[in-house]
């Protein structure tokens, strides 16, 4: 029931990360394994939700940082960044490598992914993320492929977009 005594349902905004080297075999990805309790452990891209009045790109670095020990160096796609800052408002508009929202599923959220290069030393364990392991695009790909419940639901949906699977 929508209207005045609907219930109010939670609704997330997340920044997301994908994390891009050049390595022995060409392209690699960094993911990492959820580390909450109660949730399985699946490989995700690093990233979360804004705080806030938080800009996007501030939590996107946050977050990286947070959960990697990274710093981003480097935005891969042209983002267009602009803030308009007005008298009643501030508004930051800018071009992402990519947009999703879930229609269907556990969690009603939109988010921001975008392609970077970071620099830095990898922590083994960051916030409520750990395992993090580099994998080359062609065993990225075919892990996908073949094993698609290796990766959790957003990152299932990100991949297909990413890789240009079909869904």
């Amino acid at each position: 029931m929508r209207g005045l005594f609907a219930a109010r349902q939670k609704f997330y905004v997340n920044a997301r990360a994908i994390i891009e080297r050049e390595g022995p075999e060409g392209r690699e990805l960094l993911l990492q394994r959820r580390e909450k309790a109660g949730e399985p452990r699946r490989l995700e891209f690093p990233g979360g939700q804004l705080d806030p009045y938080e800009g996007i790109l501030d939590a996107l670095k946050r977050e990286v940082r947070e959960e990697t020990g990274l710093t981003v160096t480097a935005l891969l796609d042209d983002v267009r960044h602009r803030t308009h800052r007005g008298d009643r408002a501030d508004v930051e508009c800018l071009s992402p490598s990519f947009v999703y929202q879930t229609t269907r599923g556990p969690v009603d959220s939109v988010g921001f992914f975008f392609r970077v290069q970071t620099e830095g030393t990898l922590t083994a364990r960051g916030d409520a993320a750990g395992g993090h392991v580099w994998l080359p695009l062609a065993d990225l790909r075919a892990r996908f492929l073949t094993q698609p419940d290796d990766f959790d639901w957003l990152t299932q949906g990100a991949l297909a977009f990413y890789l240009r699977e079909p869904a």
